[in-house]
């Protein structure tokens, strides 16, 4: 009986905690169903107002897109705002907040500014003007769009009319597909770290100078490095590099080697290209700068060995080739005269023609045997025969020969007795050349004590 009684009770304790479970299970479900009703409510306007009284409180937007302003749910926000009485300002005040947040994502973007253009060692002039166009262009672009969206009175105040605000320069720009797309609070994070690391440098430098010394190179790429290792905290490996290739040591070095090799023209992948390849041995190579002894001097070497055959890989056996030429400065002579020509392709030429004339004057230079006077005129006769031999190098006709002097003269007074003849045998010339020599003169009248013109004979006489 006992046992019966327990049974039943524990079978009473089971029906009544089922009980229970299935009405808070029943009552969980109604409520969702009752949030979820209002929040289907809500969802169908952006504002929110309470029950029973009509305010001028309006919760602003979020996740707010192209999409959603291009869509005809946008004038509906707007009619919206209207419905509830919200003054006609306040709702300016919104769009126009919300239209220029999205054309500032667009200038990030779309503006193609010359310090995008990493790969260039000079900032491009066609680039900047372009990027002028395409910011007037954008803000007419919005002017147009806040107009279709608010009417034609929306700048009838003197804080609609004032141009769209602009963040004051920072020392870093973070434009571009890569940077012009990062989150408000990440541009904030890097634009600080930028600071910090300007601040760091500058103080460490002042400190040596007031010291009487020199900054340290090793403590200047420890700086730098600190600031590297912030960055990457903040941004991805592809939004580092971005940024490294624009205001890194190593890509502004890079940029001035480039500048001096003109007529290399690296394209943007090459540059990225030699980046990759000099960035990581330039960081390790400064931590030796500072040593002199043996060791410190051939660990240096080593590097710089490995970074040249890294360039190699990198640029492959014809550019590389073009890349070591162009270091030479008479290799660069050389291609600036083929290509003023329009002949750049006879640049290897032309510097082979160089070689040998340097080569040539060298020896002449060295030549004891000859005076100064003999070596001015044999460099100058070897200067003439490099012009002669550039110009048949691009092409170009050489200037016709000068016609030769005429041959020297001297006056003879005439003797008693002398002819014509007897000149010519006398002075080895022929008649025909007195006579030229004489054209105005009556031979048949000429009597002792007249004088006459001689060409020179072959003696010189």
């Amino acid at each position: 009986m006992e046992r019966v009684n327990s049974l039943m009770r524990r079978r009473v304790l089971l029906l009544v905690s089922f009980g229970l479970n299935l009405a808070l299970a029943i009552a969980f479900v109604v409520s969702q169903h009752r949030a979820t009703k209002r929040m289907a409510a809500t969802s169908q306007s952006p504002t929110f107002v309470t029950n029973q009284i009509k305010t001028n409180v309006v919760v602003r937007r979020q996740f707010f897109t192209w999409r959603e302003v291009e869509s005809s749910d946008y004038p509906t926000y707007i009619a919206n705002l209207r419905d509830i009485g919200c003054p006609e300002s306040t709702i300016r005040d919104i769009i126009v907040a919300d239209v220029n947040q999205l054309y500032a994502l667009k200038r990030a973007t779309e503006v193609v500014r010359p310090e995008q253009q990493w790969w260039r060692s000079e900032p491009d002039s066609e680039a900047a003007r372009a990027a002028e166009e395409k910011l007037r262009a954008l803000d007419e672009e919005r002017r147009a769009l806040l107009t279709r969206l608010l009417g034609p009175k929306w700048e009838v105040t003197e804080t609609a009319l004032a141009p769209t605000p602009q963040p004051p320069r920072a020392s870093v720009v973070l434009d571009g597909p890569v940077l012009g797309v990062l989150p408000a609070d990440v541009k904030q994070a890097v634009q600080s770290i930028s600071a910090r690391s300007q601040q760091r440098l500058q103080a460490y430098i002042e400190s040596q100078r007031q010291a009487g010394g020199k900054p340290d190179p090793v403590e200047l790429a420890r700086l730098r490095q600190q600031t590297r290792d912030e960055l990457a905290q903040v941004l991805t490996p592809p939004q580092l590099e971005e940024f490294l290739l624009r205001y890194s040591e190593t890509a502004q070095n890079l940029r001035n080697a480039l500048s001096q090799l003109r007529f290399f023209n690296a394209t943007p992948e090459e540059f990225r290209t030699l980046f990759r390849a000099r960035d990581a041995f330039d960081q390790r190579i400064k931590f030796y700068d500072a040593g002199n002894d043996p060791a410190t001097a051939d660990a240096r070497t080593a590097l710089e060995q490995q970074r040249e055959e890294a360039i190699k890989n990198a640029l492959g056996p014809r550019r590389y080739a073009a890349y070591r030429r162009l270091q030479d400065p008479a290799y660069r002579e050389a291609m600036a005269t083929a290509t003023q020509a329009g002949m750049p392709e006879a640049a290897q030429t032309i510097y082979a023609i160089g070689q040998a004339t340097a080569t040539e004057q060298d020896r002449i230079k060295a030549d004891a045997s000859l005076t100064a006077q003999q070596k001015e005129i044999e460099l100058k006769r070897i200067e003439l025969e490099q012009l002669k031999a550039n110009a048949l190098a691009v092409g170009e006709e050489l200037p016709p020969e000068p016609p030769p002097p005429p041959p020297p003269r001297r006056v003879h007074v005439i003797e008693p007795g002398e002819t014509i003849d007897k000149l010519a045998a006398r002075y080895g010339v022929s008649i025909r050349e007195i006579l030229a020599a004489n054209a105005n003169t009556d031979f048949n009248r000429l009597k002792p004590g007249d004088a006459i013109l001689l060409p020179a004979g072959p003696t010189g006489k």
